[in-house]
């Protein structure tokens, strides 16, 4: 039976684990662990899937019973808790079930609003109203010291970072689906200020926009977090210790994921090392024992050993992933123009989503659509796909083979076949050998991959749709969410994959990380237009920054038109002249012009510098030759031509060094 106690100490930890067990279902998930959180520290539980990080966070909330072992809280401290899924509110408009979170606000409220009923039926001169009027001025003074007359912008401020609408506070949360049923809990949760939050992978159902602000918002909370994530970006901003849930026990890395990853491998080496030593010290001494265990006079000394061997304790290591690597299959060559839209309309009813868009994908480019949810993102790669559309025109190019991954291409799979069965129909020949590698990849590992499509879960089908994607050629990949269910280990592999394609793609994606490590051009879909960004996400979240600092400077607006023709978006003053606009598109094409020609710049001295050098090389070898400089003026010559060489060369690092 655990206890649940209160930290006396008011500087001390927020939260301390003493000796916590649980087992589960016959086996050990954690045993006696010891661990703390300090006030204000922000953590991230790394672990494999199955480690025990979501039992242990449901543990803390007190939603599950551990075996054995303490935990303290600091006194009167509150923990709350976020789960992956499965919250559903209903009843409710939205702006009053996050405003129910702020109850002790709504009850100093309601007591202002009685006491100030009741004050004004008093008279003056009676004996209650002088108390009443105390007690008033008290909660009025605790009510604004705790934010009471700010409570309705702040919770405009939360529902309006996590991507709701002015128009949604009024609509009943029950019309609101699963994803967005998430966002309803997360706003109720940090609208509770806890001392202790909770969260399990709380960037499962928000998009890149409300990612930023929930990144923006944990850093600058005052209570603590545990968090739960596969999104190494979020990780990296938010959390500055790492805590690894591993062979029953955990591992604190006081530092960013980025860097833990570096410090784990050093700790995991360092691991292998000392247990290759211990094996080789245990082998010796079991050598001794196997040895003597029959003679009488080494008997003591036998013992001695054994007990020795007994009050080792072993090292374990962490299990070792091979290192999967997997290829799509290659397509046939397209053209150079792999799709075109003109003027395009896309409409639900009188609901515009795409309205007269031009957009021309080119072979090889790897585009990242990006926007709030609802902006038409997937709208659009259902047109690109080969979905319907109301006007105007689009264009597939010289033997493109499209291949489309939905958002709910789980629905095609065939409930009544096993997952295995369902690769190996869809499966060419020469991959069948790696069907299990590539399941295991996706996440399908022992009897995971005899289980019937119809009784896996819906992250589990979405998996299974993404791996049958390795399996089928094509030139032109258009992919809604693919990282959607995935942990780390497994968007690292299907980042691979899509890196060496040599294909086309398009894809969406609210993992930041996996959008700048693949996107060659970005394109904001929003208003019904699509405004184009040629470079990565990086480089997005630079022009998009630059262009709100201006519109926030001067106030001009960016002018969210269609950009096929490969001029990057500008800033446009709201009274800007035609002729200025010209001139502005022109100094852009100008600049590029001239870093096109710096390139070659480069490119021509790095080539010479490779030339000279082999020269000097040349002449060396000539030089060091035997009776070389018998020849006086031959020597004469050839050193000249040494020093010239040598003079050029400096030259050209200069030159080569301005350049950069």
């Amino acid at each position: 039976m655990v206890r649940l106690f209160p930290i006396q100490d008011k500087q001390a930890d927020m939260l301390q684990l003493i000796n916590l067990s649980k087992d589960f279902a016959g086996r050990t998930l954690f045993s006696n662990i010891s661990w703390h959180l300090r006030k204000g520290e922000r953590v991230a539980l790394i672990g494999e899937n199955g480690a025990g990080k979501s039992t242990l966070m449901k543990i803390v909330a007190g939603l599950e019973e551990a075996s054995s072992g303490d935990i303290q809280l600091t006194r009167g401290a509150i923990a709350a808790y976020l789960p992956q899924d499965g919250i559903v509110t209903t009843g409710r408009m939205l702006f009053h079930e996050a405003r129910s979170a702020m109850s002790e606000l709504l009850d100093m409220e309601e007591e202002l609003h009685h006491i100030g009923e009741k004050l004004e039926q008093l008279r003056h001169d009676s004996p209650e109203y002088e108390s009443l009027l105390q007690r008033y001025g008290e909660i009025q003074e605790k009510f604004r010291n705790c934010g009471g007359y700010t409570m309705d912008a702040e919770i405009g401020t939360v529902l309006k970072g996590l991507g709701f609408s002015q128009e949604d506070w009024h609509r009943d949360c029950g019309k609101f689906s699963g994803g967005w049923q998430m966002r309803i809990a997360l706003a109720r949760l940090l609208l509770q200020k806890p001392d202790l939050l909770l969260l399990d992978e709380p960037t499962n159902h928000l998009d890149i926009e409300a990612r930023n602000w929930l990144e923006q918002y944990l850093c600058s909370y005052k209570g603590s977090v545990i968090l739960v994530s596969h999104d190494r970006f979020f990780m990296d901003q938010v959390c500055s210790r790492i805590a690894e849930v591993w062979n029953r026990i955990i591992t604190d890395y006081h530092c960013s994921y980025s860097t833990y990853l570096v410090q784990r491998e050093e700790r995991v080496a360092a691991l292998r090392d000392a247990k290759r030593l211990q094996d080789e010290e245990v082998q010796k001494t079991e050598d001794f024992i196997r040895r003597f265990r029959y003679q009488a006079n080494k008997a003591a000394l036998v013992q001695s050993r054994i007990k020795q061997l007994e009050k080792i304790e072993r090292i374990e290591l962490p299990p070792e992933r091979r290192k999967i690597r997997f290829q799509f299959p290659e397509g046939p060559k397209s053209g150079r123009v792999v799709i075109e839209l003109q003027e395009l309309i896309r409409s639900y009813g009188s609901n515009v989503v795409l309205n007269k868009v031009n957009l021309t994908v080119e072979r090889g480019e790897r585009i990242a659509l990006v926007g709030h949810n609802g902006a038409g993102k997937s709208t659009l790669m259902a047109v690109l796909s080969g979905g319907e559309y109301q006007g105007g025109g689009l264009t597939v190019g010289h033997n493109v083979v499209r291949d489309y991954f939905a958002q709910d291409q789980a629905n095609v799979l065939d409930a009544d076949k096993t997952a295995y069965n369902e690769l190996y129909s869809d499966c060419p020949f020469e991959k069948v050998p790696k069907l299990r590698d590539i399941l295991g990849a996706f996440l399908f590992s022992g009897d995971d991959i005899h289980k019937k499509v119809g009784i896996l879960s819906g992250g589990e089908r979405n998996r299974l749709a993404l791996a049958k994607m390795l399996l089928r050629p094509s030139n032109l990949l258009l992919m809604d969410e693919p990282t959607n269910h995935l942990d780390l280990f497994s968007k690292e592999i299907l980042l691979d994959a899509l890196k060496s394609f040599d294909g086309t793609l398009v894809f969406v994606s609210h993992d930041r990380y996996f959008v700048n490590g693949l996107a060659t051009r970005v394109i904001e879909v929003g208003g019904g237009t699509l405004t184009d960004y040629y470079g990565d996400y990086e480089y997005y979240l630079s022009r998009k920054e630059s262009e709100d600092n201006f519109t926030a400077e001067s106030g001009t607006k960016v002018n969210p038109r269609n950009n096929s023709d490969g001029v990057e978006p500008c800033l446009i003053a709201a009274e800007l002249p035609k002729q200025e606009r010209i001139k502005d598109r022109e100094e852009q094409k100008r600049l590029r012009k001239e870093e096109k020609s710096k390139e070659r710049q480069l490119l021509a001295i790095e080539q010479e510098i490779e030339s000279v050098e082999q020269q000097i090389s040349t002449l060396e070898t000539e030089m060091n030759t035997p009776g070389f400089f018998d020849d006086a003026e031959r020597g004469m010559s050839t050193g000249e031509r040494h020093r010239y060489l040598n003079v050029r060369l400096e030259e050209l690092y200069e030159q080569w060094e301005c350049c950069v």
